[in-house]
């Protein structure tokens, strides 16, 4: 895509409505219309006979090379976006942009250049929660697709379409919402892999109405055959899995047109990954591969495609949840051992951060950790924020002059977006942490919750400026490395030799930082020593997971494959006596 103009501004919101502008190599459309500096959005009774509550979103662009709404990112290619909340919203009635509706990146409807540009609108819908606490909330639940407002079925939207900008003109555009994002079909059950959901108790309490919990569970090679067999369980943590990913029954389909991977480099990839998908099948199903549990799970909620694994003011109690229902029940049903040696936990990223809080937070409940490229594990290094020291997460001040916080580099530290970027546009897409984006998810699982029932702000997101007293909460409820550090006294012995931690030396988000924080405290812990394993990756970007022989664009590909020499090797020299080391070896 070639961009024709890039914007670096700030942005806000007021009420509902976004819009986005996209950039790129514009195509002339074979007709178009003058945008007013004020749009009216409506939908009419035909996609919904009663009245919505949630946030409009539309979007401008200037390529039509896909979908407008698909466009968005606060990249340098970063459309045009602007939002407003919408409640009780008629069939019939308008939403009205203008120019006092805070946007990303430029600040106001008024700012976008004369021109032409393709254009969409979404309504992303809200449900009321009334939640234990008393509080009563507006969120958009997740309805199948991984909380994600482009694809949200039952979401309004309209059809894309060329406009004008003229500053000047007197009349409104008019954007009619009218089409409806479809169901998303469940994934198909296989001889290997099953699918399970069930009604967490404890969520349901929280959140006021059925809430439920899900898991992708592939099983092991003879697990029919073998009835009397108990098998050890992995959890591979993660974002939002449509179905066990990294699994194919069939060899990479080499009739499909080739897809380049611009992040690597590297061309048909697509193919790549298929190959890997099938090399894994076929060392699952072989003779000497060790029989285990793996899953998936699936805890998608009204913030987020998941839940960080953990109990949290906001979201409710997922990590109990989540250790205590979902995870017995999968055991029960497909014959897991079902006790702490017996399991253990990986993931890259989201997934780093998860594997290593669930081994910290319940670490009776498991025998090792191997968190890849984890999310901030130290708030001193929360990417390039120290959230303890520093005033204002979006820039480094000075007596005359002030840099922003670079968001995003590559291998080079060539940087393309400042931590500001991520954050207004988060803001644009949803208020009161709604948007479910990166920072805002951070924000929802580590905040206590605010006096409206929604999540306090670590910081104000249109200015920066840090809150000192919820960076002390975040501290004492969520830093991995305080809480090890604060609680090593009971904490050191049952964790000793189960920590493996692994990230990228450049990786793109700067959390390698806190990485070597967390490197700093455990290699000085003594009595025990924490005997576990901190590695790095050179000029690796995210997310790097411990591989000194491949490039990441494989690496990532073989979670399910690279631990396991690993987690056999502990297993065996760890498991208590009695225990269950032989009916799953066959």
């Amino acid at each position: 895509m070639v961009p024709k103009f890039s914007f670096l501004a700030q942005a806000a919101v007021t009420g509902g409505l976004l819009l986005l502008f996209t950039g790129g190599a514009a195509i002339a459309p074979p007709a178009s219309i003058n945008l007013a500096p004020t749009v009216a959005v409506s939908f009419p009774a035909s996609v919904s006979t009663g009245p919505l509550d949630g946030r409009i979103i539309l979007v401008f662009a200037v390529s039509d090379a896909s979908e407008p709404r698909n466009q968005v990112t606060s990249g340098i290619d970063a459309p045009q976006v602007f939002g407003i909340d919408v409640d009780a919203m008629a069939p019939g009635t308008t939403a009205t942009i203008d120019g006092s509706v805070f946007g990303y990146p430029m600040e106001s409807l008024n700012e976008v250049p004369t021109g032409r540009y393709y254009v969409q609108a979404v309504l992303h819908k809200y449900e009321t929660f009334r939640l234990a606490t008393g509080h009563t909330v507006k969120l958009p639940m997740d309805r199948g697709e991984g909380q994600n407002w482009r694809r949200a079925p039952g979401n309004l939207y309209s059809r894309p379409r060329w406009i004008d900008i003229d500053p000047q003109s007197p009349e409104p555009v008019r954007i009619v919402l009218d089409r409806v994002m479809p169901p998303i079909p469940d994934p198909p059950e296989t001889t290997y892999v099953k699918h399970v959901k069930i009604q967490s108790k404890l969520l349901t309490e929280f959140w006021g109405r059925p809430m439920y919990l899900g898991a992708h569970v592939l099983l092991p090679k003879g697990f029919d055959e073998h009835p009397e067999a108990q098998y050890p369980l992995m959890v591979f943590h993660g974002h939002f899995p449509y179905d066990f990913g990294g699994f194919r029954t069939e060899p990479p389909d080499t009739t499909a047109p080739c897809t380049y991977s611009a992040r690597f480099d590297v061309d048909c990839y697509n193919r790549i990954q298929q190959g890997e998908a099938y090399d894994f099948y076929r060392a699952w199903t072989s003779d000497t591969f060790p029989r285990f549990l793996i899953i998936e799970v699936q805890h998608a909620n009204p913030y987020y495609d998941d839940s960080y694994a953990v109990n949290s003011a906001n979201l409710g109690p997922y990590g109990d949840a989540l250790q205590y229902e979902l995870i017995p029940h999968i055991e029960e049903r497909f014959r897991g051992i079902g006790e702490g040696w017996a399991r253990f936990t990986y993931g890259g990223s989201t997934g780093g951060w998860e594997a290593l809080a669930v081994q910290v937070f319940y670490p009776d409940e498991y025998n090792g950790t191997f968190a890849a490229c984890p999310d901030p594990i130290d708030f001193r290094a929360y990417t390039l924020v120290n959230l303890y020291e520093d005033e204002n997460a979006y820039f480094r001040t000075g007596p005359f002059k002030r840099v922003a916080v670079p968001g995003h580099r590559n291998w080079l530290g060539q940087i393309d977006r400042g931590l500001v970027d991520d954050n207004h546009l988060e803001l644009v897409i949803g208020t009161k942490s709604r948007s479910g984006g990166q920072w805002d998810i951070w924000e929802a699982v580590y905040s206590p919750m605010g006096d409206d029932g929604y999540p306090q702000r670590i910081w104000d997101k249109r200015t920066g400026t840090i809150d000192p007293t919820v960076a002390a909460y975040w501290k004492e409820h969520y830093d991995l490395r305080h809480i090890l550090e604060r609680d090593l006294k009971t904490l050191g012995p049952k964790l000793e030799g189960k920590i493996h931690i692994y990230v990228g030396d450049m990786d793109n988000y700067y959390l390698n930082n806190a990485v070597y924080l967390m490197e700093n405290f455990l290699e000085r812990t003594r009595d025990p020593y924490y005997g576990g394993e901190v590695d790095y990756g050179n000029r690796a970007e995210h997310c790097w997971n411990g591989d000194q022989l491949n490039g990441n664009h494989i690496s990532r590909l073989r979670y399910n494959t690279m631990y396991v020499p690993k987690i056999l090797k502990r297993m065996e020299t760890t498991a208590p006596p009695g225990a269950d080391v032989s009916s799953w070896r066959y």
